[in-house]
């Protein structure tokens, strides 16, 4: 299991990438951390989810 947002999900081996895009996430609006380190974005592509990771997704609101 990989814990994501503190939810246990069943994504091991699965692509950062893959589960952002499943998830619908806008990637330009968002920032992840991946076991602890800030990921830049041209690395969610080739960052494969590993039983045991933990990564928190943080979604950029726009406001005034």
């Amino acid at each position: 299991m990989v814990r994501i947002n503190g939810t246990p999900e069943n994504v091991a081996g699965m692509t950062l990438l893959a589960y952002l895009t499943e998830h619908g996430y806008a990637l330009r609006r968002i920032a992840v951390e991946y076991n602890g380190d800030i990921l830049p974005p041209n690395a969610y592509g080739e960052t494969f989810l590993q039983t045991g990771d933990q990564v928190e997704i943080v979604s950029f609101v726009g406001g005034g």
